[in-house]
């Protein structure tokens, strides 16, 4: 095993060693168990650095100077197969350095301190798993780990309806989690229990497009079907209506860094499992079924738009417009173009970095507020006038509130974009449709901005105060990242183009 490929295995694993370093340190080291995982945080963030600056961007698959392959359970030809290519290096670089900004932001949490960064930690390392899996059983695995710290994290440190919240992101990522596991098992057998079985980059190509299955005694098309089976565990990750109830209450009782990496990174496994398994497998099918899938990205745009106008709680806003811009993503997935795909992995990335600004920036507000009415359930106003009170925290929440709606010169622009360019030709009337999703965008944000930043200051917010100094700091990178990527979005688009026209090449022979 070479050097760069046991950079996947120190990108994997460091967070474990994070974890294992907050256990055996003792209860009351409060403080150290902070720093150490910051640190853990930040070793890992640049690793993945690292890797950003030895990958080959001319490369289309897998690289092979850092692929991963070791026998795990090799009764059943299932692999510890780690890779990384062009649609997975963006999330990975994505989740470090959101992992790195959740452990700064946490420094206020009180409650069973070594618990919550312990299970911090171990939840990136599952994230790291799913998005470095070759292998369709270590990536369900991960997939499935991903679940018990997230429930925990919600469950013990989330607001009053945590437990609800918690219960019911459990019960629907599972129920999911099942088709997928069924579609898992279909697929071994369909490939004859041989070596490659579970090699994910070996099943794909659209092998059973010819196959077909007995089910209840109707004959049915293998690939469509499970097809679905796997659409559907990925969109409610995603989510996809009508499997978006979930979101907005884990969303609202989560912690604020729980909130981020829920909206940042762990709606973006939704559709890199997409990406990842359910288009490559079953390329026939995916084709088939892709003004579905365009009409259902469709109606998260513009419901999820007109729920987030309706909404009195601004975290419940900013969940409404994460399904809302998570439907751009689905479109510009459906429509199986070049530009469409660049501009759905692109947007993958520059929605995980502004709607992690908006949920950090709330959990800010609510840390001095202990609230999150914009207008409160007695009619009155929670906020008011904060600009003048808050002058820093007003301009970093405005550049925040524009990269979401997509301004140009911020990241959301230029992906947006894209998607607009790669739908246009092949679905013309989702395309004019979805505009009304931008405008309903821009509508609920301004509308919000001027009932909380706006008008007379009210006295409950008179003693708020301004941003501190590890606030700034954690809220720079992502300051940068929005508007650099908006101005040159080169230096992600450049990794992606390769492994995305490939698939995109691949897809275009169904």
């Amino acid at each position: 095993m070479t050097g760069s490929s046991n950079l996947l295995n120190w990108i994997l694993w460091m967070p474990i060693l994070g974890v294992i370093g907050v256990l055996l340190l003792p209860k009351a080291k409060e403080s150290a168990m902070r720093w150490w995982s910051l640190i853990n945080t930040a070793i890992s963030f640049a690793l993945t650095l690292v890797l950003y600056s030895k990958f080959d961007q001319s490369v289309p698959g897998m690289q092979e100077a850092f692929t991963v392959k070791i026998p795990w359970i090799s009764q059943f030809n299932i692999f510890y197969n780690l890779g990384v290519d062009g649609i997975s290096l963006p999330m990975i670089l994505l989740t470090a350095l959101l992992f790195f900004l959740c452990i700064m932001s946490s420094w206020t949490i009180t409650k069973s301190v070594k618990g919550y960064f312990a299970l911090m930690l171990m939840l990136q390392s599952t994230v790291f798993g799913v998005f470095l899996s070759l292998d369709f059983f270590l990536f369900y695995v991960y997939w499935e780990v991903m679940l018990i710290p997230m429930f925990f994290l919600i469950g013990i440190w989330g607001g009053e309806n945590r437990e609800y919240a918690a219960v019911k992101f459990f019960l629907y990522t599972f129920f999911g989690s099942i088709l997928m596991l069924v579609g898992m098992v279909a697929l071994y057998y369909a490939t004859g229990q041989g070596v490659d079985s579970f090699n994910i980059l070996a099943l794909s190509g659209g092998k059973f497009s010819d196959l077909t299955v007995s089910l209840f005694g109707a004959t049915l098309p293998f690939a469509k079907l499970f097809f679905v089976f796997m659409f559907i565990g990925f969109a409610i990750k995603v989510p996809v209506f009508p499997f978006h109830t979930w979101l907005p209450h884990a969303h609202v009782q989560a912690p604020t860094a729980i909130s981020v990496i829920l909206a940042g990174v762990l709606l973006k496994m939704g559709t890199y499992g997409f990406l990842r398994i359910a288009f490559p497998i079953f390329p026939g099918a995916s084709v088939y079924f892709a003004e579905s899938i365009a009409w259902l990205g469709l109606i998260n745009i513009i419901y999820g738009a007109f729920c987030a106008m309706a909404q009195t709680d601004v975290k419940k806003l900013i969940a409404y417009s994460s399904v809302s811009h998570m439907g751009f993503v689905m479109v510009g997935l459906a429509a199986m173009t070049t530009e469409g795909m660049n501009g759905a992995v692109l947007q993958m990335f520059n929605h995980g970095t502004s709607t992690a600004m908006m949920f950090l920036m709330i959990g800010i507000l609510y840390e001095r507020s202990h609230h999150r009415w914009i207008i409160r359930p007695d009619g009155t106003k929670g906020f008011g006038g904060l600009y003048t009170q808050l002058p820093k925290f007003s301009i970093v929440f405005i550049i925040a509130m524009f990269a979401s709606m997509g301004l140009p010169g911020l990241s959301g622009f230029i992906s947006e974009a894209l998607i607009f360019l790669g739908i246009y030709q092949r679905f013309t009337t989702i395309t004019l449709l979805a505009l009304i999703g931008l405008l309903l965008g821009a509508a609920y944000l301004l509308w919000m901005f001027k009932r909380m930043f706006f008008g007379e200051v009210i006295e409950s917010n008179k003693e708020y105060t301004d941003m501190n100094g590890r606030e700034i700091l954690y809220m720079l990178p992502l300051c940068a990242a929005v508007i650099v990527f908006g101005i040159w979005p080169a230096p992600i688009l450049n990794i992606m183009k390769s492994s995305v026209g490939q698939l995109v090449s691949m897809l275009s022979k169904f």
